[in-house]
């Protein structure tokens, strides 16, 4: 889905593609750690930026460090505080790998320093709001093409997203997450990421009609229907049946 949010955002092409796919978490971070040192091999920056706390950030900052080239983070100092997750991983050693830490808030700002983390430390604000300012005036129009091939209404579904590996991962979970989704008496709207698709299919889990299950949507989509959605469930942990009331009593969709 790279070139959608390329286009969406209007953002240039990349000069480099690595042609990197899905695999576990140590074979992607490795073919992206050697593709990324080549191309800094080749092109000998001044500076690395990475982002947020992907494998690719990882593997921009490990390349980076082996390099001597200095690092700077973006979206540097938040933290779940779960080390289960790959994501927290990507953060802690980022952040300690970087030069320069650039925070989007005062908060991320101390979770560093409490990590010994205070030289070159700045809190800059939120990318990701700033984004979503820029593209704010696009949301409505987006809503109004994509709710009524949905067959729904503003303020008439139940938004959801599920693709944590605690969650798909693990059959027991998701079947838990699937019996409470079904249970519902709204409409729900779930765009499926490929890889929960397929954890879906490998434990035979069924859905109730008013379970929508739909391909993945563009950013300008996803921000469309967050907007129009009655409740958001951002994250269905393991008690999903009994959590499910509050989850949506605490997501109410802005």
């Amino acid at each position: 889905m790279s070139e959608q949010f390329f286009n969406e955002l209007a953002i240039p092409e990349p000069d480099y593609h690595l042609g990197v796919g899905s695999g576990t978490h140590g074979a992607q971070t490795a073919r992206m750690l050697e593709s990324i040192e080549q191309v800094l091999l080749k092109d000998r920056p001044d500076w690395v930026i990475v982002f947020s706390d992907t494998n690719s950030t990882l593997a921009g900052a490990l390349a980076a460090a082996k390099l001597h080239i200095p690092l700077a983070h973006v979206e540097a100092g938040l933290r779940s505080f779960n080390r289960a997750m790959p994501e927290e991983i990507n953060r802690v050693v980022t952040d300690h790998l970087s030069s320069r830490l650039f925070c989007p808030t005062e908060t991320a700002r101390r979770q560093a320093k409490d990590e010994g983390i205070t030289r070159g430390v700045e809190v800059v604000g939120d990318v990701m709001y700033d984004v979503l300012l820029q593209v704010q005036p696009k949301i409505d129009a987006h809503a109004q093409a994509l709710l009524p091939n949905l067959m729904v209404k503003p303020h008439g579904y139940i938004l959801v997203t599920v693709h944590r590996a605690a969650n798909t991962d693990d059959p027991e979970a998701m079947r838990k997450i699937a019996h409470a989704l079904n249970r519902l008496e709204m409409p729900v709207i779930f765009p499926v990421h490929p890889r929960t698709r397929s954890c879906l299919k490998n434990y035979g889990i069924a859905w109730k009609e008013h379970v929508r299950c739909i391909e993945p949507v563009g950013y300008l989509d996803m921000l469309a229907l967050e907007r129009a959605a009655y409740r958001i469930l951002i994250r269905l942990r393991r008690s999903a049946e009994r959590s499910i009331s509050a989850e949506c009593a605490m997501c109410d969709a802005a």
